[in-house]
């Protein structure tokens, strides 16, 4: 409940490195590089939220402009906070006065999350 305090602020999907990413909306790249160890893409859009990707080998360069669904970069190879999978896609958004939200929900109606149990190569 507090912005410094643990917690995984964003979603998951998996792929696997080289995969392309694309930027979710058009905007302004403000983050393209190493972050704590991990590659990091950040955009911000015209309504002032800002989506953020990671691990990303960065095609982008701080200050380029993006439509949307152009490529940011590739998913980087590491070390992946994904139990059980090589790489994920780490994907964030957040408001203007940093709050997280759902970053699925620029995706409109896409139905209902399922969680897999544990064992059964979900992410705890």
């Amino acid at each position: 409940d507090r912005p410094w305090l643990p917690g995984h602020r964003g979603v998951d999907l998996l792929a696997a490195p080289g995969t392309e990413v694309l930027s979710s909306g058009a905007g302004i790249v403000l983050w393209a590089g190493e972050l704590a160890g991990r590659g990091v893409v950040s955009v911000l859009h015209g309504d002032g939220r800002r989506t953020t990707y990671e691990p990303v080998v960065a095609e982008v360069g701080i200050g380029d402009l993006v439509a949307a669904g152009s490529p940011l970069g590739r998913i980087g190879s590491g070390v992946s906070h994904c139990s059980g999978y090589p790489t994920c896609l780490h994907w964030g958004l957040l408001t203007a006065a940093d709050d997280y939200l759902d970053p699925l929900s620029l995706l409109g109606p896409v139905g209902r999350p399922r969680l897999l149990p544990l064992g059964a190569g979900a992410v705890p």
